[in-house]
């Protein structure tokens, strides 16, 4: 049986490569995007199995009418694909009310906007999965991300209780926490802060610690996505990449050690 995508963010990065690696499995797919001119020549390839949507997903009413649209063109919606995203840059002190708003709208409310759309028609169908893009860093902040990662812990908690909700309708969700890739997020899907001077040094030493690799190539966590998508039963949480695999369990042994480490303090409180 031929699945039904709807994937956000589809026309670049991440979403690009699983819309094409979708559409080379067989199945259909609505592709969304703010521009879907970058998917002209693959709905030309495609032309009986590819839908593009223009769409903003912060734009609520939008979101609702896209999905709509989306379920129209194919009848169901069998693999909703939350990706649509960018990052803002900067330290914390710098980041104004306008860019904090603007970011949280797409990473956040956008998601959760998508999810409250399609979540009556899966629910009805009494099937389907969930698929919410966030990060190996959700589980903490960095220094100068720490505005992307607090957009991605939100989502995380939020997807799993949307878990929880959704399991006696038999509809999946899945946190895919995405390691690093090469998806253009740090370029053309940044917003930055106004360098504030007293942090020159620690953006120095960031700098170093980054290195200029910009990681693998999108379509390499493709296959996992594929794997996923055809499980019974696909976990509610999935690291994505073997090197953030390693670094997200050494952040949870550190976090672990920092609490025992101060048990004794912790304990004297009864709550």
């Amino acid at each position: 049986m031929t699945r039904v995508w709807f994937i956000t963010g589809a026309s670049r990065g991440l979403g690009r490569a699983f819309t094409e690696a979708a559409l080379a499995a067989g199945d259909r797919v609505v592709a969304a995007a703010r521009n879907v001119e970058p998917l002209a020549e693959l709905a030309r390839q495609h032309p009986d199995t590819l839908v593009r949507l223009p769409l903003d997903v912060s734009d609520r009413a939008a979101v609702f009418e896209g999905v709509e649209r989306a379920v129209a063109a194919f009848g169901r919606l069998d693999v909703v694909l939350n990706n649509a995203g960018g990052l803002l840059l900067g330290m914390v002190e710098e980041a104004t009310e306008e860019q904090l708003r603007a970011h949280f709208d797409v990473n956040f409310f956008g998601a959760v906007w998508v999810a409250q759309a399609v979540v009556p028609h899966l629910r009805a169908q009494g099937s389907g999965h969930l698929l919410q893009v966030t990060s190996m860093g959700a589980g903490g902040g960095f220094a100068s991300t720490g505005m992307y990662a607090a957009g991605k812990s939100a989502l995380d908690s939020v997807s799993e209780a949307l878990a929880m909700e959704l399991a006696q309708f038999g509809v999946k969700v899945t946190i895919l926490q995405m390691g690093g890739y090469d998806t253009g997020l740090f370029t053309v899907g940044t917003t930055a802060t106004e360098p504030d001077p007293a942090y020159a040094d620690l953006r120095a030493k960031l700098a170093e610690m980054w290195g200029d690799d910009a990681g693998p190539d999108p379509s390499t966590a493709a296959p996992v996505i594929m794997e996923l998508v055809g499980l019974p039963e696909p976990p509610v949480r999935l690291i994505v990449g073997s090197t953030s695999y390693d670094i997200v369990l050494q952040l949870e042994q550190a976090r672990t050690e920092q609490y025992r480490a101060w048990e004794r303090l912790s304990r004297l409180a009864p709550g």
